[in-house]
């Protein structure tokens, strides 16, 4: 039997198991299950910007200002329109991401100064405060790292942030996924989720596997996950995000992760966090054909799931349809579930002000 908290001698072992160990490793994660309930969030995804100051090998969202096609910063016009067509498919949540530090694009800052605002987070601050008080959704900002104060600001208009650690190591930094990706400092990113843990902020993170890091890093990554959340609390999900080749991209001719990998990877995450209610998560749009293998190995959620916009992060992967989620989870013996971008356990005046709790209390 496993020790309460796993070792990164633990961890090691799990990501390195082999053959018949695989099936005693998916059968250890099962102890740990509550219910038989996965869960999934109905969102719309609302890329503000498409600048962004990092240039990861993987990536698939940035673009240059110089791009016709790309999205300078969509006006709050635009965003009201989005926000407004996904009420009419029942959605609660909405997503704004945006590239990391964009205002320090001088197109960007020029757009923003024609709205009326001198940086990023003031202008995401009122999208939020307008996404409040005109929508029934709540927002949830995913951007990147921000300041302590930019966090304080943004937690008053959120009811949940994420951002993705991928991986803790400092090595990675000098390879082809993050040579060119200041933002993805390892110090940075644990600053950024460590302030969000102060500030209370209920927050989503995760890994991304399949980028050159080895198993020990990825331990260390998982590790570095449980330690903000045994301190601060406010980790609610994690997701074990895999690494998918596309045309174009600076990484295309690297390899993607086995289907091994991400089961020892995703089952590792449960029974790192198997005393917590923290959640783990899959998505299901880069595991299109294998997505239910991880409802078996502890996955228990499926993340944002739009019926109304694309995935902007992951393009050439669709979303799959809400019928056919169910579908596939009832077929593995799970019942699908509908929740909010926050997690009930957060619905407290300790991680909420006044308005956001009576905005959860009037969606339900």
């Amino acid at each position: 039997m496993l020790n309460l908290i796993l070792s990164k001698e633990d961890i090691l072992s799990l990501l390195n198991c082999q053959d018949s160990d695989i099936i005693k490793l998916m059968d250890e994660t099962c102890k740990y299950r509550e219910n038989n309930l996965i869960t999934f969030s109905k969102n719309v995804f609302i890329p503000l910007t498409e600048i962004c100051k990092n240039d990861c090998g993987y990536c698939n969202f940035k673009k240059s200002p110089d791009d016709k096609e790309a999205t300078l910063l969509k006006t709050k016009e635009e965003v009201l329109t989005g926000l407004k067509e996904a009420e009419k498919y029942g959605c609660k949540e909405a997503l704004f991401t945006f590239g990391e530090d964009a205002d320090e694009e001088e197109a960007v800052l020029k757009r923003l100064n024609e709205f009326g605002y001198s940086n990023m987070t003031d202008y995401v601050v009122d999208i939020c405060k307008m996404t409040l008080t005109e929508t029934n959704l709540l927002p949830h900002t995913n951007g990147g790292n921000f300041s302590y104060e930019n966090l304080k600001k943004l937690k008053e208009v959120n009811a949940s942030m994420g951002m993705m650690l991928e991986n803790s190591s400092e090595r990675l930094m000098t390879t082809i996924a993050h040579e060119k990706s200041p933002g993805k400092d390892p110090k940075r990113r644990l600053e950024t989720i460590a302030n969000a843990g102060k500030l209370k902020i209920p927050y989503t993170t995760g890994i991304l596997i399949g980028i050159g890091e080895t198993k020990e890093e990825i331990a260390d990554s998982l590790l570095a996950i449980r330690e903000l959340y045994d301190t601060y609390g406010h980790i609610q999900e994690i997701i074990i995000q895999n690494f998918t080749v596309s045309p174009g991209i600076a990484m295309e001719n690297m390899e993607e992760p086995t289907l091994l990998d991400m089961i020892r990877t995703v089952s590792a995450a449960k029974l790192l966090f198997k005393d917590t209610d923290v959640s783990i998560q899959v998505p299901p749009n880069l595991n299109y054909e294998t997505s239910q293998i991880f409802l078996l190995c502890g996955a228990d959620d499926w993340g944002g799931v739009s019926p109304v916009s694309h995935d902007y992060v992951n393009p050439t992967s669709p979303w799959p349809t809400l019928d056919h989620l169910e579908r596939l989870t009832n077929d593995a013996g799970f019942k699908l579930v509908e929740r909010l971008c926050i997690y009930e356990k957060y619905f407290t005046e300790e991680w909420l002000n006044k308005e956001l709790l009576e905005k959860i209390a009037n969606i339900f």
